[in-house]
Formats: structure tokens, sequence, C-alpha cells
């Protein structure tokens, strides 16, 4: 039974429709985790700082934990498990793993989301281009290079297709 507190949340995630019921207060990253079970959206420090919760809002990359699941109501929501087809990597996601831009794979949901709105924004980026554009994403493992070469041979093969 919800609350006094409770809204009721209506969106669009990775293609389907859904309605909850949730506390007012609750964030997106926490939404699609918790009440939808869409794990791929990694918490990381619900602050902004670190970039793994990426998502796309209406095809913008955001930080899910800094939006609330109430704001993102009549959005469509797009996650790590909504862009690649059923044994067929998304060109960014194959990217990684072909140039090694993963080692725990903590961050890597977030980076690939944030790569794709790179690519978007700007399909033939530059190393300084990626670079800044993945400031507000934080890796703790890789050092970045091999992100770096994931970004640009992702956007090298948009670009052929």
């Amino acid at each position: 039974m919800p609350s006094a507190t409770d809204v009721s949340v209506e969106l669009t995630v990775n293609g389907r429709s859904c309605r909850r019921e949730v506390p007012a207060r609750t964030l997106l990253v926490h939404f699609l985790r918790e009440q939808l079970g869409l794990t791929g959206t990694h918490v990381g420090c619900d602050t902004t700082q670190c970039g793994a919760c990426t998502v796309a809002m209406d095809g913008v990359a955001v930080k899910s934990c800094t939006v609330l699941a109430a704001q993102a109501g009549g959005h469509e929501i797009t996650t790590i498990e909504g862009i690649g087809d059923e044994g067929k990597l998304h060109p960014v996601q194959h990217a990684f793993w072909a140039e090694h831009g993963l080692q725990c794979g903590y961050c890597t949901p977030g980076m690939v989301m944030a790569v794709r709105q790179i690519i978007a924004d700007n399909p033939d980026p530059t190393d300084a281009d990626v670079r800044r554009g993945l400031a507000g994403n934080i890796c703790r493992c890789t050092g970045y290079q091999n992100i770096v070469a994931a970004a640009l041979a992702a956007a090298a093969a948009m670009r052929e297709s």
C-alpha cells in the first residue's frame, strides 16, 4: 500500500513502459536497480562524482544518481541493458571488449553510456575530445588509455556502418 510520500512514476525503460509507486525521494539509479532489476547501472558514489550510474534520458547521457525517479516520469530511459541485442554487442560495447577497455568492469556500463554520448555529439572525436567527454567518469583500474582507444575504435566502426 502506497504511503502519503509515495509518487507514481510512469516511464519507458529500454523500450518498455513501466509504472511503479515509489517514495518521492527515490533516485533513478535505485529505481532502475531495485524496482526494475536492471543492475547493470551501478551505484558508485550517489554524489555525481564517478559516472558509474550513467544512463540515457531521452537520448542524452545523465548520471542517474542525480535524477529523482519522479523527474524521469514521462521520459525514455536507456540503460546498458538496452543498447545491445541478444547475442550482438553495441559497437561501443564491442570496442571496449576488443580494445581491453575494462578491468574490474565496475565503471564499464557508465563509461559505455558516456562514450555513446561523446560519439553522438561528435562522430569523429579526437583523443582529447574523448578525454574531455569522460572527465565526469572515474575508472580506478585502467588508466584510461584503453578506454580512449575503445571510444575511438567505436566511433570509427560507427562511421563505417
